[in-house]
């Protein structure tokens, strides 16, 4: 009998489809904001013509905003080029199960142009690239993410209709590490957890945390690439998951003015054979050491790739289990990045992003600010001993404005991912801010509307 667990191989597809145990397949890609966007396909269509050709979707995909509004600004996409269509080319090593869907498989798709060149501001081939410049020096990069999210009784059409706000969270208290918390939303958390086993993924826990019905669900490390299209995934589907069992979560950086939702990315560095190249004689190897000090040199001009909404800086509080200091430590939660495990285990940890981060970007981020530090070999300064957000370092940025100026002027940013991608990402950083910035908050109205 096959691993109903693992991912699926072409031929247990066909069969499956011929034994009427998989009838649809889902094909998507990640967008900007790492959303899975695509089609879903008769399966036996999806085996005799997609398979082999792909299929299109419209290049507005990744040209638009949050909610989907055509907007201008973006090269490769726009009304006076037509909206043309890019093609969804099937990476059959992604080819899976979806238990929260009946007689379902999906696969994640790479972009490409008609003429088969790739779509190079598509976050999949940006961190691709990356990856490819990491292999040239014969390493790989083993990658782990840890989202938060918070629970709400409230289904998404409630949510809705109130406005988001005055929902009801599915625990009333800070449950951090709680049993008795995370009982009380075990048949949730459970199915999650079962079902992402189903789809392929290795579970490792799930644990309270701070802000009322908030938890995280945890997987183990695997390659970059497929750490990051295991969370796209992940992400949708508990989503899915979470409507169907009547009830809402939410992965926005900042819910409320209690702790926000974090998305810790943890990376170590491998060799061509596997075996981790991080530990050194004196702890840190110098290839960890070049890396991380390239962490620290790239992340304030990286931060639109780690904080890509507005709302994503409203986490930076000092105080917050949230960082605001450009700093490293040895397992010191006040830092940016911070040193962790030992042996085999050793890595580093980059607690800027926030549950709201595409995956694909923040891993390239990194990836890259590691490759800056590793080819002009920077020192690393000395970790950070104590509290972080009173040690005078300097701060991350504190608004989208700031992070998408420093993105935009980096020559750092711009010798890593190219012009193209440069301008593709701080239009989309340009969008958000004009939006925001044209609109009228809860906020303006309780502060001005009788008392001004």
């Amino acid at each position: 009998m096959a691993d109903r667990t693992a991912p699926l191989t072409v031929e247990e597809l066909h069969a499956l489809t011929a034994g009427g145990e998989i009838d649809t397949v889902v094909l998507a890609f990640p967008d900007m904001q790492g959303r899975l966007q695509g089609k879903r396909f008769a399966a036996r269509f999806f085996l005799d013509e997609v398979l082999e050709h792909g299929t299109e979707g419209c290049t507005y995909l990744l040209a638009v905003d949050t909610e989907m509004n055509t907007v201008d600004g973006y090269a490769m996409s726009s009304w006076d080029r037509g909206y043309g269509d890019f093609a969804m080319v099937p990476d059959l090593s992604t080819l899976r199960r979806v238990p929260w869907h009946e007689g379902t498989a999906l696969a994640v798709a790479d972009l490409v142009w008609a003429d088969g060149s790739p779509v190079v501001a598509a976050p999949r081939q940006i961190l691709r690239r990356q990856l490819e410049r990491l292999a040239g020096l014969g390493l790989t990069a083993q990658v782990g993410t840890e989202l938060e999210f918070i629970v709400f009784r409230d289904t998404y059409e409630q949510a809705w209709d109130a406005g988001y706000r005055d929902l009801t969270p599915a625990n009333r208290y800070n449950v951090d590490y709680s049993v008795l918390g995370t009982g009380r939303v075990e048949p949730l958390l459970r199915r999650i957890r079962n079902e992402m086993a189903g789809a392929g993924m290795t579970v490792e826990s799930a644990k309270g945390e701070c802000n009322p019905g908030q938890h995280e669900i945890t997987f183990r490390y695997a390659e970059a690439l497929i750490t990051c299209d295991q969370h796209a995934i992940y992400k949708t589907g508990a989503k899915e998951i979470a409507a169907q069992e009547g009830v809402s979560v939410t992965f926005m950086a900042k819910y409320n003015e209690r702790e926000g939702n974090s998305c810790h990315v943890h990376l170590s560095l491998a060799d061509d054979t596997g075996r981790t190249v991080m530990p050194g004689d004196d702890g840190m190897s110098e290839v960890m050491r070049h890396f991380l000090a390239g962490q620290l040199a790239a992340l304030r001009d990286f931060s639109l790739l780690y904080a890509p909404h507005i709302n994503s800086y409203k986490r930076f509080q000092p105080g917050s289990f949230a960082p605001t200091a450009v700093a490293w430590g040895h397992d010191n939660r006040t830092c940016a990045l911070r040193v962790v495990g030992h042996g085999r285990s050793l890595r580093f940890e980059n607690r800027l992003p926030g549950g709201d981060v595409n995956p694909y970007l923040a891993v390239a981020g990194m990836v890259a600010a590691g490759l800056y530090g590793v080819e002009r070999k920077l020192e690393l300064p000395q970790a950070c001993p104590g509290n972080a957000y009173t040690g005078g370092y300097e701060h991350v940025p504190t608004t989208l404005r700031e992070a998408a100026g420093l993105w935009e002027r980096s020559p750092i940013a711009a010798a890593a991912f190219g012009d193209e991608v440069v301008a593709h990402y701080r239009n989309m950083a340009r969008v958000e801010l004009e939006a925001f910035d044209a609109a009228v908050t809860d906020w303006e109205l309780r502060r001005s509307f009788e008392r001004m």
